[in-house]
């Protein structure tokens, strides 16, 4: 059982990772608002939802690229009664940076970028002032490579892994709980939308969204900062924020590091 109350807030909610993040959070007994464009499948599956639970679901039909409809979810937010913000709209691109213009290019930063900043930012707030709450932001395993597929979207979700443990190490003290989840592929919609084919991957490669949300629950429910549900042995994570923490004190310093500095024979 989830041991953070209140309703739970979850963009992206009509389909895929966020629609089953509903229906398990509706089966902990949490009501729900749920932020998507397609309010029509919203409806559908909250009316599912109440007849199966009986809790009370909200829905909110917004484009997180649009700044009034961010807004109007900040609005939300910032009223008190959500306890869990569940930060999972996103998009990806067909295509590299080479292969997509400047309104592609703006759209997935807004949406993957900004309106999950701002509404963790509007959350945090919220949750500050009740000295508790959670936000949960769904990142990727590609924020940690880097160099797999295209850049535009793996540096989207490192920003949101970034964000989330600068957010853990900044409000927990103060009550605020705050996960980075990053899947590996998931069969969802994601891949279609953006003109990929998931079952060009192999087999073994693409989790079921089921799984992947069960798993992120176990997660959540331990109060990890960074929930990774396909990797096998933390020992490996551990080991890179380890040499991360390690290298920390060196990275700011007065005097130029001696392999830049210039030689004196040439």
């Amino acid at each position: 059982m989830s041991i953070t109350q209140g309703t739970v807030l979850i963009t992206g909610a009509s389909s895929g990772i966020g629609a089953i993040y509903a229906d398990r959070f509706a089966k902990r007994g949490h009501d729900l608002v749920l932020v998507a464009r397609d309010a029509a499948r919203m409806e559908t599956l909250a009316e599912r939802l109440r007849s199966e639970t009986g809790v009370a679901i909200e829905i909110i039909p917004a484009d997180l690229t649009a700044d009034a409809d961010v807004a109007k979810i900040e609005a939300r937010l910032a009223q008190g009664d959500v306890g869990i913000l569940v930060n999972n709209a996103g998009m990806s691109l067909n295509g590299s940076l080479l292969e997509n213009g400047p309104e592609n290019i703006s759209r997935i930063i807004a949406l993957n970028i900004t309106a999950p900043t701002r509404l963790a930012a509007a959350a945090a707030k919220a949750f500050v002032a009740q000295g508790k709450g959670a936000v949960v932001n769904i990142a990727s395993v590609l924020a940690l490579a880097p160099e797999m597929f295209d850049g535009i979207y793996s540096g989207t979700k490192a920003h949101l892994l970034n964000l989330s443990q600068a957010m853990s190490a900044q409000l927990s003290a103060q009550g605020i709980y705050t996960q980075a989840v990053l899947p590996g592929a998931t069969r969802t919609e994601i891949w279609e939308r953006s003109g990929k084919d998931v079952d060009s991957f192999p087999a073994d490669m693409v989790m079921d969204v089921n799984e992947l949300v069960d798993a992120a629950l176990v997660g959540f429910d331990r109060r990890e900062t960074v929930t990774i549900p396909p990797l096998a042995d933390i020992i490996q994570f551990d080991a890179m924020q380890a040499a991360r923490a390690a290298m920390r004190p060196n990275l700011s310093k007065k005097a130029v590091a001696e392999r830049y500095r210039v030689s004196e024979t040439l």
